[in-house]
């Protein structure tokens, strides 16, 4: 609902669109082919709303839902846009802002139950700070995991089918983020009291802020099964959070991220997490809309293509991509028995050096199918 909703206001000028009322949302999305969508609370219920109003509104939202078929797929809490986030939610050095993060949190978790979301996605975007000394960092770590320990017990007592997906970011708002790529959130999860309710939410223009491959995250969140929900958009390298469309940008690295989920049989929602263009009216966002879920489908299509190519199969045995995941040492062997083999003399270790591993030829196989030229 952030990304459709969003009116064009940035930090240089004021809305070029007017607000958007979340029904009709749930209408053209659901004209448009959409199987679900997602929200903070805060793009539902205007922050500070009474008791009354928020039912008001969150009971004509629920009928809005029936009555287009859509799911909500995610819920999320905005910890961000009122000034009392200014220094955070979960981290923030004042203590009784903390306390009122958990409660806002806890009251959207009961929410995203009664409408039978699966995934809480968590994003940090004010847990950071701008100076060294004003954050006390491995501090601010213990505020967050003590956080996290109670929204999971909280989930666990009430019996919620809910998992919560943190999303990372290295920067912006913030200057800096506290768990700014997947491998810190990753390695963050490890450190809770029940790290099987929590994955990562990784986004593609977050991962090349900070220079990475998003391919290669998602890829590693997959390999240890906490790639719990994705937001897909468009990013041209490390500047500021573009929110493009899926599928512009960086087209070459949203194809390998298509592959890699394909790859890893990911089955969870799709989920576009892009700006409209300031430059585009009200029919503008729909055709945005419609083209993030298209090019998906597109790129899945040349992914599928590119795997079932024949050539293809023969350059990735060239490039012995398969011998990749045969294991280094043979059943049983240990090291000591490795230790002891003798090791390659040197004409066969320059014949291994010599040995070209037709990577270009494969690469080029795929930006062949990328470009169309290839059926």
């Amino acid at each position: 609902m952030w990304t459709i909703g969003y009116s064009g206001r940035d930090p240089f000028g004021e809305p070029t669109r007017a607000p958007l009322d979340p029904v009709r949302g749930l209408e053209k999305l659901a004209e448009l082919g959409a199987y679900g969508v997602n929200f903070h609370d805060d793009d539902l219920v205007p922050f500070g709303s009474d008791d009354a109003e928020r039912t008001k509104i969150l009971d004509r939202f629920k009928q809005g839902l029936t009555d287009t078929g859509l799911v909500t797929t995610t819920v999320t809490t905005n910890l961000f846009s009122h000034p009392v986030f200014k220094d955070g939610g979960f981290t923030s050095n004042d203590r009784a802002v903390r306390r009122f993060a958990l409660q806002k949190v806890m009251r959207n978790l009961d929410l995203a139950a009664e409408l039978g979301a699966k995934v809480f996605v968590a994003w940090g975007g004010r847990e950071g700070s701008e100076t060294g000394g004003s954050k006390n960092v491995p501090a601010a770590l213990d505020r967050y995991k003590e956080g996290f320990d109670l929204l999971g017990q909280y989930v666990v007592d009430n019996g919620y089918d809910l998992r919560f997906a943190i999303e990372p970011k290295p920067n912006e708002p913030r200057g800096d983020i506290l768990l700014p790529t997947v491998g810190h959130a990753l390695a963050f999860i490890e450190t809770l009291e029940r790290p099987e309710l929590y994955g990562v939410n990784p986004e593609i223009g977050h991962e090349e802020m900070a220079n990475l491959s998003a391919a290669a995250g998602f890829a590693q969140a997959l390999w240890q099964g906490k790639l719990y929900h994705i937001d897909l958009n468009g990013q041209h390298g490390p500047k500021f959070d573009q929110d493009l469309r899926f599928g512009a940008g960086n087209v070459r690295g949203a194809f390998w991220v298509v592959d890699v989920l394909l790859a890893g049989g990911y089955d969870g929602p799709v989920h576009f997490d892009y700006k409209p263009a300031r430059t585009d009216d009200d029919a503008g966002v729909w055709v945005s809309a419609a083209a993030c879920m298209r090019n998906y489908l597109i790129l899945r299509e040349k992914v599928q293509a590119f795997r079932a190519d024949p050539e293809v199969q023969e350059a990735l045995e060239a490039a012995r991509v398969p011998e990749l995941s045969v294991p280094t040492l043979n059943e049983g062997e240990t090291w000591q028995q490795l230790q002891a083999e003798a090791a390659p003399d040197l004409a066969t270790l320059d014949a291994l050096g010599a040995r070209g591993m037709a990577f270009e030829h494969l690469d080029q196989l795929a930006l062949e199918h990328l470009y169309g030229v290839r059926g």
